[in-house]
């Protein structure tokens, strides 16, 4: 398996899985749902490589207000700079985040950007052949993390641990369903001192070689993604946790 820090360079971070199984995986599921204040979130990265550590930084710059909402993330690594630029935009449905497209560059790579067609209520990609019908609830890479925080802000007494929260999300080529669990609330230490939060997490499937997803979300901070973690089976990992969160 190629490492984590290759793929966010050049390839997928998040393998995926034959398009042909998606269909009966993908469902329209209406949630109450709360988005969080918008606001400008930065964090420290850290990764491991074959041993090797390496640290970064990145910016997460997130409004929403009158029905639309933008993303827009901008990862940097020591000695390569910027590594990661992806964005994200859209509207807000009955569904909650409503994505219209998703850009995303990656270090030496072309970007790539996955579109939403609302009109003709389909899914497409600059970088793959494959559409995918819009029922209602899709996601992006960027934006599903702060579709849980709108989901959990809306239903804090269901994000238990245990509880299962569905996505169907949308990549560089193709999308793919996740599924967030409940780990439990945990301490994290971050650059704003100990936060609790709540830890999910997305494991891949049985005997697939996908990364697992680590996500932190603060109930105390506005239910704001504080940390977020890819790890393989081989030890490799990429982490960002936050720092400064300054609301607007």
């Amino acid at each position: 398996m190629r490492p984590l820090l290759t793929h966010l360079l050049g390839g997928a971070v998040l393998a995926s899985a034959c398009a042909g199984s998606f269909a009966a995986e993908h469902e329209a599921v209406l949630r109450p749902f709360n988005l969080a204040p918008s606001a400008d979130l930065h964090y420290t990265l850290k990764a491991r490589q074959k041993g090797l550590a390496l640290a970064g930084d990145a910016q997460v710059t997130w409004r929403a207000g009158d029905g639309k909402y933008s993303l827009v993330n901008e990862t940097r690594a020591q000695l390569l700079g910027k590594i990661l630029d992806s964005r994200s935009e859209g509207t807000v449905d009955t569904y909650g985040i409503a994505p219209a497209q998703f850009v995303e560059k990656r270090f030496r790579k072309e970007a790539t950007t996955a579109t939403f067609d609302r009109g003709a209520k389909t899914l497409s990609f600059s970088a793959g052949k494959d559409t995918f019908p819009l029922l209602g609830g899709e996601q992006d890479r960027l934006s599903a993390q702060w579709q849980l925080a709108a989901l959990a802000r809306a239903q804090p007494e269901k994000f238990t641990p245990g509880s299962e929260w569905r996505l169907f999300v949308a990549g560089r080529k193709d999308a793919q369903p996740w599924s967030f669990k409940v780990v439990n609330r945990e301490k994290i230490a971050t650059g704003l001192g100990e936060i609790e939060a709540v830890h999910l997490s997305k494991a891949p499937p049985p005997g697939d070689k996908d990364q697992t997803i680590d996500l932190w979300l603060a109930p105390g901070h506005d239910w704001y993604p504080v940390q977020l973690r890819y790890s393989d089976e081989e030890g490799d990992s990429i982490e960002q946790t936050v720092d400064k969160i300054n609301k607007k």
